[in-house]
This record gives structure tokens, sequence and C-alpha cells, in this order.
């Protein structure tokens, strides 16, 4: 009988180096777009028999013994693995419970101020980064030690993963904040304030994104204290219209999609293609004249990494801070040292959208009522939020 494994598993099997095959059986369209690291692609459908196929899959794995297999949701993959088995005793075969909709739900929590050396005389910053792995999602629990109070930036849908990470560092959450309306996936923001009702923030101008749920706005330098740390809303449009950064305590600033580690937020997802041009000079002042004006020292925390189709980071590794500073993001980052014009010009061909992205815009301000089992077959993909 062959044995399921968890998402979470196969996550820490590649982590510790363990000698395995994964192999994606899903169409080689999905595969080519998007797969998790390492996965080698064996098409096979749900009802398909391996008969006639074994030797063209033992061309594909070559001496493999371990073989593990994954799909969309995890039935063809089991077909696979069943089918497989039952064929030949030459491999010990496992399948992945939840296929990529489980691999999606796969987080790493870092503890950024056990990791990171704050600018803060010696005063202690508690900021745990919650990378999602198979998006590059990054969301943040920001808190103060000395009181126990926290907030959320940014979560994704999975809420548990956040409370989890509160609990971890003993951390009360306090409130929830969305730095703008999120394109590229669902937001868990008001679902978490909601359940325990605390307040949820995003930016002041989120107001005329006609947002259809009540939310406190943060207006421009406004200072939400949280215990004895303050977080500063820097307005920061271009990505979107109403997006807020967040300055904690002059020593972090969380600049959501507006900056990246190795890029810059794309500017069209929100602004038709006429009104393209505008969106792409609101971000050209917000890089020059809000971000790269703070002090070089401070460290900037986005909030995505970008994932290849490969199922790799493009930046860093899962477990380890992704991070930068202004003064690296300054001299390291090629679109920050481009003229305006040039700049520009480069936004109007930001790349492949984000999947079913209007879709997302519309159920994260409130029109589109979306089931909790339909959510992350709509978020399935590579984020591409990055220009």
């Amino acid at each position: 009988m062959v044995t399921t494994l968890s998402a979470d598993r196969l996550a820490e099997l590649r982590d510790e180096g363990a000698e395995f095959t994964l192999v994606d059986t899903r169409p080689e369209d999905s595969y080519e777009a998007w797969h998790a690291p390492g996965a080698i692609n064996f098409p096979f459908g749900l009802d398909e028999s391996l008969d006639g196929r074994l030797s063209e899959f033992e061309e594909t794995v070559g001496d493999a013994e371990r073989v593990i297999t994954i799909c969309a949701k995890g039935l063809s993959s089991g077909n696979f693995a069943t089918e497989l088995e039952s064929a030949t005793d030459e491999y010990d075969v496992q399948t992945v419970d939840g296929g990529m909709k489980g691999w999606s739900g796969v987080y790493d929590h870092v503890d950024l101020g056990a990791e990171l050396e704050f600018e803060l005389d010696e005063r202690e910053l508690t900021i745990v980064q919650l990378q999602r792995r198979a998006k590059g999602c990054l969301g943040y629990l920001v808190g103060c030690a000395e009181t126990g109070e926290a907030v959320v930036v940014d979560p994704t849908a999975d809420v548990d993963e956040f409370e989890v990470a509160a609990e971890e560092a003993d951390l009360s959450i306090v409130g929830v904040i969305d730095t703008h309306v999120h394109a590229d996936h669902v937001s868990g923001g008001r679902d978490l304030a909601d359940s325990l009702d605390v307040p949820y923030y995003l930016g002041a101008r989120a107001d005329e994104r006609d947002v259809e749920f009540d939310f406190t706005g943060l207006e421009r330098n406004e200072v939400l204290p949280v215990g004895e740390r303050e977080l500063k809303a820097l307005a920061a449009p271009g990505h979107t219209s109403e997006m807020i950064n967040l300055l904690v305590d002059d020593a972090a600033l969380l600049t959501a999609d507006t900056l990246h580690v190795d890029s810059t937020g794309r500017t069209e997802l929100e602004f038709n293609q006429d009104e393209g041009e505008e969106g792409a000079r609101m971000l050209y002042e917000t890089l020059h004249r809000t971000i790269l004006a703070e002090p070089e020292g401070v460290v900037v925390l986005p909030g995505h990494v970008t994932v290849t189709s490969d199922g790799e980071f493009e930046h860093g590794a899962p477990g380890d801070p992704i991070a930068t500073t202004v003064r690296d993001a300054r001299t390291g980052i090629d679109l920050l040292a481009m003229d305006e014009e040039a700049f520009v010009d480069r936004m109007a061909d930001a790349g492949e959208e984000p999947a079913n992205y209007e879709e997302i815009i519309d159920r994260n301000r409130g029109e589109l009522e979306l089931a909790p089992e339909d959510r992350v077959e709509l978020e399935l993909g590579p984020n591409n939020c990055s220009a």
C-alpha cells in the first residue's frame, strides 16, 4: 500500500538533503509553468494504467530508489504511485498528500531579530518573516517583547500560520495591516482581524479602491504604536494607488510590493493601459523621494520574493532572511539607476501577469465571495509581482 507524506514533510526532506526523486504527474504545460523544486515530469492521468510505460518511466528516473509523486491535488499522482508499486518492487514509493495545493501551504518562520542586526540602540525588536515557499509571499509579525503586543502585516489566507508565529514569540496580536489590495494572493487580513476582534488597517486611500468592508485607514505619516515599538505609515503609491509602506522604529522598512530585494513592484495591475504611465511615474517618485530617502542602513523587508518556474527562490533560500538595505538596493538594483523616462518605458513591459489577478483583487476588495476550498486553486502559480 502506498504511503502518503505531507507537503511539510516533503520540505523537510528537501532541507535535510534526503535522496529521493520527485515525480510530477501533471500535464506538461502545468509542470512547465510552475512546479516544486527538483521535480521531474512524467504526465499520468487519473484513470491511466502504467501498462506499456514502465520502461519509459525507468528511463525518466534513471537509478532512483525512492520515488515521491505529486500532482495538483494528489489524485493522479496517487493513481500513478499505486500503479508503480503494483508493477515493480524496484522503488520505495510515496505520494504527497494534497499535491501542489498542499505544497502551496508550506511556510517557514524566520526570526529576523535573531538573524539581522537592527540599529536600535540595544532595544529589542521582534520581527518574524513568514515565507510561503510555493508563492514567495512574505508576511510579518512585528512585536514588542516588553509589552507582549504585536501586529500582523500582509497575512495570507493561511491565518493559522500567523497565530502560531505569535504564540511561538509569546506575543498577542492587537492589529492586522494589509499594505494594499493584493493582486497575486488571497489576503487573510480581515479574516484574522475578525477572528481575533482586533482592528484591521489599510492605507487611508483604500476608500478610492471601492473596498466594500470596514477598515481603519492609516493616513500618510501616521504612527501606530505597538507597545513600545512604532510603525509609521509611509504613502507609497505606484504598485497600487493606496499602497503604504511601514517604517518600524526607524530601523526596518516593510516595503510590500514597492521594492523587492532585486527589483521593484510592477505598476499595471490596478492601472489600466491608459493609466499605466501614471502608475509608473508614481512608483518612480515613491522609490526616489520616499524609500531611497531613508538612511542607508535601514533594513528593507519586501512583501514577496520571486519564485522561479522551477520552484526555487530567485534570491536567497527558504528559512534564510529575505532582506536588503537601502544602501544595497540603491547600488544593486538596475531599475533604481534609471532616469524617470527609462523607468517608465521599462514598466510598460513588466512581464507575465499573476494568474487570476482580477478575481483575486475583487475578492480582496470584498466584491467577490470565495469559498475556502476555491482560494488555493485561484492562487496556483508563481506570484509575478516583480517588474
